[in-house]
Parts: structure tokens; C-alpha cells; sequence
């Protein structure tokens, strides 16, 4: 008689209930008469990926039905995480108590649950891939007794075992190794591996959040030596034979004051039906060869971190400040897009070609743009003599090629970006708002232009490539915006697919009033991420259908991934053999570039709130003006006007019964006081803690 092992193994697991029922327990109770053991492991597994049962680190116990996904942890925080699923890229929001210990990186299977917000979500039944076991955090004293409070992994300090005898004193940043893993964060053990010195300095704290995301400034020292040999030897006559000789062109660059890695120039030529735009990249992709030292380690970084006054570089100095910088006066190679446009902007035809250039002039954004607003003293007018007639023309094309973004509807979205000041100490002793010039936004658009035109060659000539892709928003988001707006009282039209037009003209309903700052971030929120992929589906954010990354190729690998595929087809190489050669490579690099960005983006933030807390610390006491960004059960967020953003907790605010609306009101029902996102506020700066980035305020009047 056939035994039906799926309705045996669930009639064990009901009566044990909570506790776990071994495997080996499992094959002892059935293994009588004619036991087939292939069938019944078979059935285990089904019953498994089906979310059935659930295997854990002491058996078996009954699953909640519904099918198990694959994820991966992508991030923590104090009481909460989220995970992606590998097989749709979707995130799933996971509870603090419902993470069974998962780190970043692990590989997870997840069971859905009931949803309480706007994501999906779960709870991690079992642990298939450690893959993370390095945090950092604060050494604490709890009675009388050093433990290590993790930044993000946990609410609850734990104990450490210091293999290296390191001298550790209450307040130190460290870094730990997981060494003992439990079914909770709280129940980890690790060990301390280094001291980076006092939380109290921010410096100090950002060093620990690189350090914590596996990040370094730096290189394997292979890597290194490749670096130098490669621009230790210059550029030989042979390497310029049969590039596009364009030492001739009035080419210049212009970037910040300070920037070292300078990797794109431009030109720009006026034609009878318009103009002709040159985007003339570093031609990096002719030092950094496929499977090299540098190559492999450009991969797994990904792209460069910028934070503070800090740089964690894709390549090393030695090649990104050396031979692969466009520096002034100097011959250098450069793949070169020349792009044909007519007097409305509109792309004619383009053309890439490997070229050898010239640059004329280091070129700075600020002078540049005090030349545009007619500031021009004698020691500008030598720098930029070369290119002095250049710059009317630039301008005509900037404002022509800015003219059709906006008539395209692309939402012209303005986001607060922060300027740091850091002191020769490496402190923070200001903190304003970044303000970009006509001379940024210039070079933005005209490296818009070469990335659309990159897409086009990718899907023109059907080659394997990697495109820079953004979808619309999901319905979801959709939804809550139009909450938010009807809160905020504006007029919008908008359906359930709204084009990218709708949300500009949105932004634009709300420029010069109290909601601007709020509807910007709003309609930022609701926009999905951008990310890399290897179809052409184009980029909602800016309404292009082909859109690409070309132009920094010092700093991002999609970019040199494609100069390297398109390198390959401009030398010959058919487009079925650049798909037989790439097909592998674009979906590697595409899932890698998206992953680093997105670590990148985060450590950025995080180190800057760190900047911010300590300038903050400096100023406790003092009343500033600033907006109410958003509003929760405990209080509302308040964004000052020097970008710097700190948290109004109901304890600190005028007593009553407080209720929140979940999303543009706060009301104190005692006073009948509101408080509504957008409004203006001024509060007093209560505290400032540097370790967590954290901001505490406390209404002026009090």
C-alpha cells in the first residue's frame, strides 16, 4: 500500500504544533514497511517550496500556506528591513521580529503576509545564504559591562568577545564580525576587529557606515600596480593612428574647481541648419581591459561614492587623475559623440567615433558662470581666450536643448541637495543648500543629448547593452500623491497612468507657495527607482525613449560597459558576435551597477546626516525657520532652511491627545491646534546626536 507521505508529514507537524519536528525524526516515525526515502525527501521539498512547512535551525514546523519567495536582504534598520525578490526585483517589507536574524545579503525565503502599508509584506521562515557578517556601531556601557550597539541591525546592544585586546572606551565607533548567529539580532554574538576612535566626531562615524557597506578608498595593490603601469606609459603614436584627429576643435572641459577626474569635454559648432554638439568622453575603456585586475575590481564597486569632502573611487587615482583625465593642454583619448541638431534641438543624426583631443582649458562652473552673467575681469578673459567665442554659442544650445525638455513634460524636479562645509580638522562648521548655475544644468543637458544618442546606437545596430531605465510610478504611489495633493488643497488632473507632463504641471501649480518644497518631494516619492537593465524600455522621468549611461565612465561601470561594447563594434566586430561575446556581460553588469548604486546612494546620505548632526552639535539652543516635511503618531519632521532635518517628538510639543491622519495633519484634539505638512514652523534645537545622524527639536516658544 502506497503511503501518502505529505498528508503523514502534515498530521506529525499539527500534533507537535509549536515545536520542531527533526528530519530524522521525520524518517524514523515513517520508516516502516515499503519506505520509499526518494519519494518522501522529494515530498519535503515540495511541501517546502510550496511554504507548507518550514525548515528551521531546529526542525520542522507547519508553514501558513501560499508559495515561498527567494529574497535577498537589502537593507536594515533598528526594528525593521526589507528584502528583494531575486526573480522580480520586487521589495518586501519585513518586521523587526519577523527577520529571524537575516543580515544584508543573506538569501532568504519569505511568506507573504497581510500588508499593513503601501509595500508587501513578509516574514523570513528560513536563512538559505549567510552572506553578511560585518556592522558597525557604539560601545556602550550597560551596568558597568562594554557591549556594542549596532547602528542598524539591532535596538539592543550585544556582547563582543576582543580577540585583539584593542583599548575600547564607552563612545568609540567600532567594527564587529559576526562570529555566532541566533534566530534574533539580539541573539548574535561577534567580535570586535577595529577602533576607529570617538563617536562624537563625524569623520569617525562615516568612516564606520564605508566600512560597515564593504567599502574602501583602497586597492588591491595589483590593482595599483596596473594603474600606474598603464599611465606610466603614456600615449604612443601608434595608439592615436586611425582615431578622429580632433586637436584642431576648441574642445574644454568645465567641473567643479576641485575635481581631479575629469572625464568629459565638449564643443560645440554652428552649421547651417543648427548645430553640431561634441561630447568627447576619456576613453577609459582602452586602459581598463575585460578580466584585467582593474577591471574585475571596477566591476564590484560599481561606481564611485561621493560624500562629504571625501571620494571612494571606481579606479584608482592613478589612472582616474592621470592618463584617463582629460587635463588641459595635454593629448589624450577620448570616444567621442558628435551629435547633428537642428535650430529646435531635435537629434538630426549622431555619430561615435574614437578620437584623440586636445583639451583647451580647465574650465570651473562658477566662472563660467559669472562669464554668462557678464562678470568678465581680465583674469578670466586670458584663461578662457581660446574659447572665449565658444561660450555665446553653448549658451544657445543650452537654453534651446533646456526649452524642449520642459515642452517634452519632464518634471523639473527640485530636490534639496546639500553643501558641507569642512574645516582643516575635518569638521563640519557649515551646512546650506546646494544651488546649481546655468553652467550645471548646460553640461547636464548636453550630456543628456550623448547618453540618448549612446541608447540609440545600443538599440540601432542590436547590440547587447545596458540601458539606464526608469518606470512609471505604480498605482500605489499614484494613489498616495493624489492624497496628498487633495490634503494640500491643489487642483491637479491626473488619472491612474498619469503621463510625465501631468506631474510637471503639478510641480508647477505649487512653484512659489508654502507646498512647493512638499509636492517636489512628493512627486520625487512617488517616481519609481531608476536602475540599469539590459532592455531599451526608456526613462519616465525623462521622457525619453532611449536613454543610456555614456558620460562617466571614470566613475560608473554601465558607462564602461558600453563604451566597451560599442569600442568592439566600431572596431568590426559584427553585432552577432558582440551578442555571442556580451550577452553574459550586460545582465552581470546591469544587476551589479544597479546593486552598488543603490549602496552607494545610502552610505552617501547616512555619512551626510552624520556631517549635519555635527554641525548641529554646535548650534544647541539656537531657533531656526523650517518646514513641516511630514507627520507621524510621534511627532513631525521638520526640514530647515540650511537643508539639515530633525525630528519634533509629541514629548517635546505643548501636552494633549495628539492624532495623526497618516499624512498631512497632526492635531492636537486638547488645544484643537493642527500642525500640516508644509507649513512653515521655528523650532529650537534641542540635541544633536553625531553616531546616529539624528536632529532633536523643540518648538521656539517653548
Amino acid at each position: 500500500m502506497k503511503q501518502d507521505y505529505r498528508k503523514l508529514i502534515y498530521n506529525k507537524l499539527k500534533a507537535s504544533g509549536k515545536k520542531p519536528v527533526t528530519f530524522k525524526e521525520l524518517v524514523k516515525s515513517f520508516r516502516k514497511g515499503n519506505f520509499d526515502f526518494d519519494k518522501f525527501a522529494k515530498t519535503v521539498d515540495k511541501m517546502k517550496k510550496k511554504g507548507e512547512i518550514i525548515e528551521g535551525k531546529m526542525g520542522f514546523t507547519l508553514g501558513k500556506g501560499g508559495k515561498l519567495k527567494r529574497c535577498k536582504v537589502v537593507r536594515l534598520h533598528k526594528s525593521f528591513g526589507f528584502v528583494k525578490n531575486v526573480d522580480t526585483g520586487e521589495e518586501v517589507f519585513i518586521p523587526g521580529k519577523h527577520l529571524l536574524g537575516a543580515m544584508p545579503g543573506d538569501i532568504v525565503m519569505v511568506q507573504l503576509r497581510e500588508s499593513r502599508g503601501d509595500s508587501p509584506e513578509g516574514e523570513v521562515v528560513s536563512i538559505e545564504e549567510e552572506n553578511f557578517s560585518r556592522f558597525s556601531g557604539e560601545i556602550v556601557d550597560e551596568f558597568g559591562k562594554l557591549k556594542i550597539m549596532p547602528d542598524v541591525i539591532s535596538k539592543y546592544a550585544l556582547d563582543f568577545v576582543n580577540p585583539f585586546g584593542l583599548e575600547l572606551h564607552e563612545g568609540d565607533k567600532a567594527i564587529a564580525v559576526i562570529t555566532r548567529r541566533g534566530e534574533k539580532h539580539s541573539e548574535h554574538r561577534c567580535e570586535i576587529v577595529s577602533c576607529l576612535g570617538s563617536s562624537l566626531k563625524a569623520a569617525v562615524c562615516a568612516l564606520g557606515i564605508v566600512e560597515a557597506a564593504g567599502l574602501t578608498p583602497v586597492f588591491p595593490a595589483e590593482v595599483i600596480d596596473e594603474a600606474r603601469r598603464v599611465s606610466s606609459e603614456g600615449i604612443s603614436e601608434e595608439e592615436k593612428d586611425g582615431r578622429l584627429d580632433l586637436r584642431d576643435l576648441p574642445i574644454f572641459t568645465i567641473d567643479g574647481a576641485d575635481t581631479k577626474d575629469i572625464d568629459d569635454a565638449i564643443s560645440v559648432q554652428k552649421t547651417e541648419n543648427g548645430y553640431i554638439l561634441g561630447v568627447h568622453i576619456a576613453d577609459v575603456s582602452h586602459y581598463v581591459t575585460p578580466r584585467s585586475a582593474l577591471d574585475n575590481e571596477a566591476f564590484q564597486r560599481g561606481t564611485s561614492v561621493y560624500y562629504a569632502n571625501r571620494v571612494i573611487p571606481m579606479l584608482p587615482a592613478e589612472l582616474s587623475n592621470g592618463i584617463c583625465s582629460l587635463n588641459p593642454q595635454e593629448d589624450r583619448l577620448a570616444f567621442t559623440c558628435l551629435t547633428e541638431l537642428d535650430n529646435g534641438g531635435n537629434i538630426l543624426s549622431y555619430k561615435f567615433a574614437k578620437s584623440v583631443i586636445r583639451s583647451r582649458v580647465k574650465g570651473v562652473y562658477s566662472e563660467i558662470n559669472d562669464i554668462f552673467d557678464g562678470y568678465v575681469s581680465r583674469e578670466l578673459s586670458e584663461k578662457y581666450a581660446e574659447v572665449m567665442e565658444q561660450l555665446p554659442l553653448m549658451k544657445e544650445l543650452a537654453e534651446i536643448l533646456c526649452k524642449k525638455r520642459i515642452a517634452r513634460g519632464a518634471p523639473q524636479i527640485e530636490t534639496s541637495e546639500s553643501a558641507l562645509m569642512i574645516n582643516e580638522d575635518n569638521v563640519c562648521v557649515g551646512v546650506g543648500e546646494y544651488t546649481r548655475g546655468f553652467a550645471q544644468e548646460m553640461i547636464e543637458d548636453f550630456m543628456l543629448t550623448a547618453n540618448e544618442c549612446a541608447a540609440r546606437f545600443g538599440k540601432d545596430n542590436e547590440l547587447p547593452f545596458v540601458y539606464r531605465v526608469h518606470e512609471p510610478p505604480s498605482a500605489e504611489k499614484i494613489e498616495g500623491l493624489k492624497e496628498l495633493l487633495a490634503g494640500l488643497d491643489i487642483m491637479y488632473v491626473m488619472g491612474d497612468d498619469p503621463k510625465t507632463k501631468q506631474l510637471a504641471e503639478i510641480l508647477e501649480l505649487s512653484k512659489n507657495t508654502d507646498a512647493e518644497k512638499i509636492v517636489n518631494n512628493a512627486v520625487l516619492r512617488s517616481m519609481s527607482k531608476a536602475k540599469y537593465d539590459t532592455e531599451p524600455i526608456g526613462h519616465y522621468g525623462l521622457v525619453l525613449e532611449d536613454y543610456a549611461h555614456f558620460t562617466s565612465p571614470i566613475r560608473r561601470y554601465p558607462d564602461l560597459s558600453i563604451h566597451r561594447i560599442m569600442s568592439a563594434f566600431l572596431d568590426g566586430m559584427p553585432a552577432e558576435d558582440c551578442r555571442s561575446r556580451f550577452n553574459k556581460f550586460v545582465y552581470a553588469a546591469a544587476d551589479r551597477s544597479t546593486e552598488t548604486e543603490l549602496t552607494a546612494m545610502q552610505t552617501e546620505r547616512a555619512c551626510d546626516d552624520c556631517y549635519k548632526a555635527e554641525y548641529m552639535t554646535g548650534h544647541i539652543g539656537e531657533e531656526y525657520e523650517g518646514v513641516i516635511v511630514s507627520v507621524t503618531d510621534f511627532g513631525m519632521f521638520i526640514e530647515l532652511d540650511n537643508t539639515c532635518e530633525g525630528l519634533l517628538h509629541l514629548d517635546n510639543m505643548p501636552e494633549g491627545y495628539y492624532e495623526c491622519d497618516g499624512m498631512m495633519k497632526l492635531k492636537n484634539f486638547s488645544t484643537g491646534e493642527e500642525y500640516r505638512v508644509g507649513e512653515r514652523f521655528r523650532v529650537k534645537v534641542l540635541g544633536a546626536n553625531v553616531n546616529s545622524g539624528k536632529v532633536d527639536f523643540v518648538p521656539a516658544d517653548m
